[in-house]
């Protein structure tokens, strides 16, 4: 059966879940997940694991590539576990498949095994579409995540996040969001989430154009990765806009940590295949797959004095110091020099 694009929104109690009646529904065998928006991808795959986990607590989550499995590969992952351990098996981007990979996944379709969740991952289009289609007819549970492309997509997904975030806006007040914050899903979805809890759920054009000044939103988030990868200039610019903004100093200092320990623990792992290093990282691929970008250029010695620079700020924003701000910027700073330590 088909279900509507992933909208954060329509993530309610889902199959796996327990029903008004008490009673554990089990989760759903197999799952097809088509189209390359990477947050509602993850996000749906985030879904299937709260299912399967909703009925068995101890539910395993493994990741991996559909073109580099063979077919004894796949037959070891989707087979039942002796001690009947649930288990999620996600195959990233099944498009790629080859032939003889193809053929098992659809054999595997038609009889699946008790206690497997077994999500599909299929960029959609041409490519690959005939197992696609063979996943369908086997009565794959579907979930479109196409790239909202459309101006009145992007406005539905606001709408959606906000009510998610349990707040309410107005249609103009959607218009100037999405003009303040932009296109990407990412940083709508994340915009959504802090202005909801700035404003206790009232959204309304006044208090949007309060809060981003017809700027595009400013993150914590904004602000690390410029300085993670050695931008001084833009991270203090999007610092000062972040303290404008009235973007917390904790939120801001906790960012600054993520981006650190990310870079240092994907920097750690060497180079590899996203899609493999994930479930390791316990990290999804996009994000695995951006933190080897920004880990080139660091080194050990760098990534240890930036490690103790946003140790240091933690304290700081908490209590430590008379001046966040200015802790804040020091850190960034510091953050920016330790890149370039030999």
């Amino acid at each position: 059966m088909s279900s509507p694009p992933a909208s954060p929104a329509d993530h309610g109690p889902g199959i796996g879940s327990e029903t008004g009646t008490g009673i554990s529904v089990a989760p759903v065998p197999l799952r097809l997940i088509v189209g390359d928006e990477e947050l509602l991808v993850e996000r749906a795959v985030a879904s299937a694991l709260v299912s399967a986990r909703a009925a068995d607590p101890s539910a395993d989550l493994r990741r991996v590539a559909a073109a580099t499995l063979t077919r004894p590969e796949l037959a070891e992952l989707v087979s039942p576990s002796l001690f009947a351990e649930g288990r999620v098996v996600v195959l990233e981007a099944a498009h790629e498949a080859g032939k003889e990979v193809a053929s098992a996944i659809t054999d595997y379709a038609a009889d699946p095994a008790d206690g497997v969740c077994l999500v599909v991952l299929h960029a959609g289009g041409a490519r690959g579409k005939a197992l696609a289609d063979a996943l369908r007819a086997a009565g794959a549970e579907v979930t479109e995540c196409a790239r909202l492309t459309k101006y009145d997509e992007r406005v539905d997904f606001v709408r959606a996040e906000i009510r998610r975030a349990g707040g309410r806006i107005t249609q103009d007040g959607i218009r100037v969001f999405i003009d303040a914050v932009g296109n990407d899903l990412r940083e709508l979805a994340s915009a959504a989430a802090q202005l909801v809890s700035d404003t206790d759920g009232a959204v309304d054009e006044a208090a949007i154009r309060r809060y981003h000044r017809g700027r595009a939103e400013v993150t914590g988030f904004a602000v690390a990765e410029k300085a993670i990868t050695g931008d001084r200039a833009g991270a203090l610019e999007a610092l000062r806009w972040a303290i404008v903004l009235g973007v917390p100093a904790v939120l801001v200092a906790d960012a600054l940590a993520d981006a650190v320990r990310t870079v240092a623990k994907v920097g750690a792992a060497g180079r590899g295949d996203p899609y493999r290093m994930a479930g390791a990282l316990g990290m999804p691929p996009w994000k695995v797959r951006k933190a080897q970008g920004q880990a080139r250029g660091w080194r050990p010695a760098g990534i240890e004095l930036a490690m103790a620079a946003v140790a240091e700020v933690n304290a700081d924003v908490k209590g430590a110091a008379a001046d966040p701000n200015y802790a804040l910027e020091r850190a960034v700073m510091r953050v920016v020099q330790a890149r370039d330590a030999t």
